[in-house]
């Protein structure tokens, strides 16, 4: 990989010329490309039309500067024909240091657009006592960054959410909502009109970490959320930890189950007809004529 000054984006100067560094960083950039083609992210456009554009969810934490930095990377190697538009959404968090991502988009020579919208008092003023935020803060903030996409001519809002994301939520949904469903790497808005990627659905939180560490990235952490005890996400991360301590590879394995789902071998209705469900016997002896038909 090129780092010189003449040859790599901004985002890149300074990187770490260590062979560890650089197969982290290979690493990241191929996890990335392979979701982007295998759940179709790239749309197909007239080649007149004007390119893609996609907004680039920005909160300042490890995970969404490793998104950044990867996308703009597949931009220069030319595998990625969209605009990239950097978005930080300022909620009004008490304490939320308010010129740090600014001035990194503009040292990044990166085009930004910083929204500030005070979902922070709602959050507060609404949520009951011992209850989390979570919830209602992220339906605020989506809320916002579809409007703001939409003002700026996106066709797509991009998240950092990673593969542990992915698998945290998986288990949540299995533990407290009784359901087997986890986030999407590409979805459509209840409204129809933008699309949601997460372009790092195959990588490691962990790789993130190395990478915006390696990079010094200026890691700004959420206070709002992190403040708080007792999460469902904090207890299900820490089972999946001491999965992963006693064997390491587990998440790998079952991320890799997320993608290899058989609905023959699971109890919904809705997915595999069970009462259509027929023995060959039976096949047999519905088929006409004297030669058996299989249907």
């Amino acid at each position: 990989m090129l780092d010189d000054s003449d040859d790599i984006h901004p985002l890149f100067a300074g990187a770490p010329h260590t062979t560890e560094f650089k197969k982290l960083r290979k690493r990241i950039v191929r996890q990335t490309r392979e979701a982007i083609e295998q759940y179709g992210m790239i749309e197909a456009t007239d080649p007149d039309a004007p390119r893609p554009k996609w907004l680039v969810c920005l909160s300042g934490g490890k995970d969404s500067y490793t998104l950044l930095a990867v996308l703009y990377e597949l931009r220069w190697r030319g595998l990625l024909p969209v605009d990239l538009l950097a978005c930080n959404l300022d909620q009004g968090q008490p304490g939320f240091p308010a010129t740090i991502l600014p001035a990194f988009l503009e040292r990044m020579q990166v085009p930004h657009r910083i929204e500030y919208q005070d979902t922070y008092s709602i959050v507060v003023d609404k949520v009951p006592e011992g209850r989390t935020f979570c919830a209602l803060c992220s339906r605020l903030r989506r809320g916002n960054l579809y409007r703001v996409a939409r003002e700026e001519g996106c066709s797509t809002v991009v998240l950092g959410h990673h593969r542990d994301d992915i698998l945290e939520t998986f288990f949540m949904n299995l533990f407290h909502g009784g359901r087997l469903a986890t986030m999407p790497p590409k979805l459509v808005n209840e409204e129809g009109d933008l699309f949601v990627y997460r372009p790092l659905a195959h990588v490691a939180e962990a790789d993130c970490d190395r990478f915006a560490r390696a990079m010094d990235y200026p890691i700004i952490p959420c206070d709002l959320c992190g403040s708080q005890d007792g999460l469902q996400r904090q207890q299900v991360k820490q089972i999946l930890d001491g999965w992963e301590a006693n064997s390491p590879g587990r998440r790998q394995v079952m991320f890799r189950a997320l993608m290899n789902t058989r609905p023959s071998h699971l109890l919904d209705p809705k997915l595999f007809d069970f009462q259509g469900l027929m023995r060959k016997s039976d096949q047999f002896e519905e088929s006409s004529g004297d030669i058996p038909v299989l249907r």
